[in-house]
Parts: C-alpha cells; structure tokens; sequence
C-alpha cells in the first residue's frame, strides 16, 4: 500500500528553446499564431482580422504582378544637411536593421495588369520619416509619372516629418504637393493607400491628396497625437478616433479595403481610369531538339 502512496520518479526531459520568429503574438487579440501561417495569411490575424505592419518590400511583393516591377531612384541617400547630432548613426543603424537606403521604394510595376508608377513607405526605418530623400523619391516618381503618362499609387506609413533633417523635411511637404498638383493638372489619377499610421507631415501632404484614398481597416491616420487633440480641446474623444473607419464615416477618405482585396481593388480603379494595360508575359518558347553526334538525322527524319 505504501508503494501506491509514493511519488513517482520521472526521468529528466529536455528543454527545448524554441527559435525567435516561429510564433506570432496578436497585439489586438493576444491570439498566438504560427507565423509562416500569418505570413500566409498576407501578416492578417486569423483570428481577429487585425492587419499587422507590412515593410515596403512585403508591400509591393502582394500588391505589385509578380515579375514588373522596376525601382527607381535607389542609390538616393541622405547627407545629413544639418549635421544632427546622433543622425548619422541612426540612420546607419536603420540601413543595417532594414536594408534599405531611406523610408521609401519607388519604381513602376503593374497592379492586376495595370500599369502604375508606385511608391512605398517603409514604418521599420525611422517610422518612415518624411526627410529630404523620401521627398524627392516622392517628387521625381510624380514626375516619371507624368512624362509616361502612367497613373500613381502611394502607399503611405509614416510618422511624419523627420525631425533630424529641420526645415529642410517640412519643405518636402510643399515639394511633393506640388508634385502631386502637375500630375492633377495632367488628368493622370492618383491613388493614394493609408497603412497604419499615417500621421504628421505625411497627411499634411500627398496623403490626404489623392483622386481617390483608401485605407487598410484599423489603420491609424491623423495630424497630431490623441493626447495632445485631447489636452488642446479639453474633451475625450470617442475610442475609435483617428482611425481608418472614424476617417471613412466622418466622409475624410473613400474607402476602406481589407488587405486581401487590395490588389483586385487598385486594379479595377486603376482600369476604370484608363491606366495602360500591361499584357500577360508568353511562356518561353520550347527549345528547339539538337541533332544527334556526327549530324545523323533525328528520329523521324528521313
């Protein structure tokens, strides 16, 4: 009897670590996901449908026909105008960390085989701060638009203007709304698409400058921070504030379009304006048989 009422000994087990990056965590629903599955699921919580932050190469990679796309402009670094202290080696900490030059890819892809001149922010490298670089990549892909008679497509992340670089980031503002105003002035459309967030300086130009806006769902999209509306007006705001669906009701932005209908929905109004369509590639022709050793005939030939 008293051998039933003893512990039993069990032999040691392993511990295994499981690698970082295998497991996601939902920030919205705290729902824990295998991530080749999210990254499946184009980085959309399958639980709850939350839309975690894509970079502007994984932005264009589920947007942009497999095969089109051409950068531009990708050697344009920044020099560091002012001289900020701690600039220069935040932005050699953002390259290493992201790979990219600055905030921004441009280039000319197309989109459902809609031919479009596109730009991406990417929020990873210094929340996709709108400094002189991001500004003239802005500016020169309106202008390439504009020459080519192609429409454009602006993917905005960001969290405004890039404090390091002055008043040499707010005149970005002026540069690329007048960019945007001679691509309006040539009836070419612009589409421009607001990922979360989209804040400061971004909104306060190309953003908020579009034919037509749409929006990822749950996208945060504003000027300033809820804190400092809040202190200025002296009211709470309602708990949805700044975000894509308050801007769509409150009539700010078109609409709203959940990652997974994106590409079908740029396509369709990118046709709908008339952009150039882009053909479908031919297969690769198949080679052509090789007569045997000594130029003997093939088999079947005479």
């Amino acid at each position: 009897m008293l051998n039933w009422l003893r512990r039993p000994k069990y032999g040691a087990v392993e511990r295994r670590d499981i690698p970082a990056g295998v497991w996601a965590k939902c920030p919205k629903c705290g729902a824990t996901v295998y991530h080749r599955d999210l990254v499946r699921n184009l980085k959309v919580c399958p639980a709850c449908g939350f839309h975690h932050r894509l970079r502007a190469e994984e932005r264009l990679a589920v947007t942009v026909d497999e095969g089109t796309f051409e950068e531009h402009d990708a050697g344009i670094v920044s020099g560091d105008p002012l001289r900020f202290e701690g600039y220069a080696d935040k932005l050699r900490e953002a390259r290493e960390k992201t790979g990219g030059a600055d905030a921004v890819i441009t280039g000319v892809g197309a989109v459902d085989g809609a031919r479009t001149a596109l730009a991406a922010l990417d929020f990873a490298f210094m929340g996709g701060s709108m400094g002189s670089v991001v500004g003239e990549k802005i500016a020169r892909i309106a202008e390439h638009a504009v020459a080519q008679r192609l429409p454009l497509v602006v993917f905005s992340a960001s969290g405004g203007a890039r404090m390091q670089e002055g008043a040499l980031s707010l005149m970005q503002l002026a540069k690329t709304s007048a960019a945007i105003a001679r691509l309006h002035e040539a009836r070419l459309p612009y589409l421009s698409v607001m990922c979360d967030p989209t804040t400061g300086g971004v909104t306060a130009s190309f953003a908020f400058q579009g034919d037509v806006i749409l929006a990822e769902p749950g996208a945060m999209i504003g000027f300033a921070g809820r804190r400092v509306i809040e202190q200025t007006i002296r009211r709470k705001l309602p708990d949805h504030f700044q975000t894509a669906e308050f801007c769509l009701e409150h009539g700010l932005i078109d609409m709203v379009v959940p990652r997974s209908a994106m590409r079908a929905t740029l396509g369709r109004l990118l046709r709908f304006f008339g952009a150039p369509h882009l053909p479908a590639r031919e297969p690769a022709a198949a080679a052509a048989p090789t007569a045997p050793p000594g130029g003997a005939p093939a088999d079947g030939e005479a």
